[in-house]
């Protein structure tokens, strides 16, 4: 929950506190820290900050979640439980800002992993539909459509799907 800087510095104090230990002969204390050392080191690439950048993108600060999201050192390395949730943030605030061949890669790769739940992962295939429409590919729009009724839950879900149907009839 910590960004990459302070991961930096949990980093280095428990270095120098294994190296300080081995030194002093406190082996027992040097794998302590050592082990918390790979802890730090694996949640680095593992977790990074992506539940600290989904705070500031549910309060709605989009800059501050994009720089955040900005210090993962690796997206194709993070664990598939963080991954879906880094492609669909990235791809939310990329379509603020006019970016939609951009938004769509992130959205499709979103699709691939978990999510929170049916109803997350069908607000990515609606988000699809939605730039499939503004591409005006009416095939594609109504089978990410088409998915998206077999996952919606609630009521706001399908009422979005309803609307974007009968404007897919219209294309």
């Amino acid at each position: 929950m910590y960004n990459a800087r302070v991961r930096y510095i949990l980093m280095a104090v428990f270095l120098i506190t294994a190296v300080t230990c081995v030194v002093y002969k406190e082996e027992e204390i040097a794998a302590v820290a050592a082990m918390f050392f790979g802890f730090v080191v694996w949640s680095h690439f593992k977790q990074s900050s992506i539940l600290l950048a989904s705070k500031h993108y549910h309060k709605g600060d989009y800059s501050t979640a994009e720089r955040i999201l900005g210090e993962v050192p690796n997206p194709y390395r993070l664990a598939r439980s963080r991954r879906g949730y880094y492609e669909f943030m990235m791809g939310n605030i990329v379509m603020k800002k006019g970016a939609f061949d951009e938004a769509e890669r992130h959205f499709q790769i979103a699709s691939r992993f978990p999510l929170g739940g049916k109803n997350d992962k069908a607000f990515v295939m609606i988000h699809l539909a939605n730039l499939a429409f503004r591409k005006k590919d009416k095939e594609r729009m109504t089978a990410y459509l088409e998915h998206a009724k077999t996952l919606a839950v609630t009521p706001k879900a399908q009422e979005i799907i309803k609307k974007l149907e009968i404007e897919a009839k219209n294309l």
